[in-house]
């Protein structure tokens, strides 16, 4: 399927999201959860940062937190690939101070809407710390990011969140 195209999964109740690659899962995202598909720029460094927290970027006028979805949840932290896009997801109210989250894709990722009656928790997969929910759709399988979890973990960090 190539960009801008829609996969349809179901008729009926269906909620509009976006599949996002990253390099050993797919993340089924919500659209109304990402403020958009950024393209991949240069990220700031930060001092004292744990692996998984990658640097800031930039976009619009703010500095947006860089995770690395695969390190945050205790695999290898892979590079920034530069066909890939920035998934800048909007604040979940953990704290307005936060804005927004950014995570690395590995490509572009692609819109699909899937009838809430056609996902099925996927329970032969081991849940992993910052995953909401591990899915299946059809005889795919995707991970529903919690991104609550991970705007608090940046904020934990004490590095990005100014009084």
């Amino acid at each position: 399927m190539s960009e801008g195209q829609v996969a349809t999964v179901s008729k009926g109740s269906d909620i509009p999201c976006m599949l996002v690659q990253l390099l050993n899962c797919t993340l089924l995202l919500p659209t109304v959860s990402v403020a958009e598909m950024a393209p991949m720029n240069p990220i700031g460094s930060i001092t004292n940062a744990p692996n998984w927290l990658l640097g800031t970027y930039e976009w619009r006028n703010t500095r947006v937190p860089v995770i690395s979805y695969e390190g945050i949840n205790g695999g290898p932290v892979t590079p920034l690939n530069p066909q890939g896009r920035m998934a800048v997801l909007n604040n979940t109210g953990i704290d307005q101070r936060l804005p927004f989250v950014a995570i690395p894709t590995q490509g572009i990722p692609r819109m699909v809407r899937v009838g809430e009656s056609d996902i099925v928790e996927n329970t032969d997969k081991q849940q992993r710390a910052y995953d909401d929910m591990q899915v299946k759709v059809g005889m795919e399988e995707f991970v529903v990011p919690n991104i609550a979890a991970l705007e608090q973990a940046c904020i934990d960090t004490g590095l990005l969140v100014s009084d």
